[in-house]
């Protein structure tokens, strides 16, 4: 069954839990919000979000050097102990956050991240395209929302499609990773080095 975007908003709302896992709880639970609330909680994914508040102070930095020494990326990870730290799940997740730093160029880590004068300046264009083409006023907003939506997917690591299987997002896997080691992890920071960038060439 097709699943509405204000559902799933309010499935994650109630359990923190990923897009594609409240899509899918919500078209297997017949768009019923608490069955969905239920399923969710019995496979751990709630309980994983619940533990996303908990305080990470362990973690690694990892990086990632790719194209010939042409593009370098540091990333933070955190989590809770550093036992956890040192399994090959966690170690595993970091390099893949580094490798898609270093793919896809995020700028910011969240959208909470973006300033609210670049967003209005986003959303101002976008409102202008959508009403240059004739689009009617109450539609105008529609695309708006969902030309921000892939605007976030595009700047915002956590939002972005995660490289290795572009219908999970990378806050997806972050929280992925939270279900199966049963501990708070959170991408605290980052920074991605294009050689050159920024320079003047004669």
């Amino acid at each position: 069954m097709e699943v509405n975007a204000t559902s799933v908003k309010d499935l994650r709302e109630k359990t923190g839990a990923g897009v594609m896992d409240c899509k899918k709880a919500l078209a297997e639970c017949g768009g019923d919000l608490e069955k969905a609330v239920d399923l969710l909680r019995r496979k751990g994914l709630a309980a994983a979000a619940k533990k996303m508040g908990r305080v990470a102070g362990e973690g690694l930095v990892g990086a990632y050097i790719h194209a010939g020494g042409k593009i370098g990326v540091l990333v933070e990870v955190n989590c809770e102990t550093d036992f956890v730290a040192r399994t090959a799940e966690f170690q595993s997740l970091l390099k893949d956050i580094a490798m898609q730093i270093a793919a896809a160029n995020p700028r910011y880590l969240r959208p909470e991240d973006v300033s609210a004068e670049e967003l209005e300046r986003e959303r101002e264009i976008y409102r202008r395209q959508a009403a240059d083409s004739g689009k009617p006023e109450k539609v105008v907003e529609k695309i708006v929302q969902g030309k921000m939506e892939r605007f976030y997917a595009e700047v915002c690591l956590l939002e972005q499609p995660f490289i290795k299987d572009p219908d999970r997002k990378v806050g997806d896997l972050v929280r992925d990773t939270v279900a199966r080691l049963k501990e708070n992890i959170q991408v605290r920071r980052f920074v991605r080095y294009h050689l050159g960038e920024g320079m003047e060439r004669q």
